[in-house]
């Protein structure tokens, strides 16, 4: 993979992992809100999916064709919880799946950043040669 793709890539997904915090905290802010359902973003893979980057070339006509998908972050109503389901003022928000979802989205965070600051420093040692 050619570093400059890793840091778009590595972009985008940093892109993503901010949508995806300010769906979740809107849902934490909209826990007590009658009526109110929980929202989820699609999932990255759909985002790399669609990124040209690292769709694979098709060399021969007999190869199948990759299936388009929708690149775009989309915002869509979150799958009924079982664990919580729908509460008496209608509101689909659990505080214990959405707080689960901050901590895997910070330590998504970190494991970007460490990537590409790794790969960031071992370019710079190679110019430096």
């Amino acid at each position: 993979m050619n570093p400059i793709q890793l840091f778009s890539l590595a972009s985008r997904q940093a892109e993503w992992l901010s949508i995806r915090q300010e769906v979740v905290a809107g849902n934490i802010a909209n826990a007590a809100t009658p009526k109110y359902r929980a929202k989820e973003i699609t999932p990255f893979s759909a985002v790399l999916d669609s990124t040209s980057t690292s769709a694979m070339a098709r060399t021969h006509p007999a190869h199948m064709a990759a299936l388009g998908s929708k690149g775009d972050v989309n915002v869509e109503e979150a799958d009924l919880n079982n664990e919580i389901g729908v509460q008496e003022s209608g509101n689909t928000v659990s505080l214990s799946a959405e707080l689960s979802k901050t901590g895997e989205i910070k330590r998504q965070f970190e494991l970007n950043t460490n990537l590409v600051s790794s790969f960031h420093r071992m370019m710079l040692m190679t110019v430096k040669r």
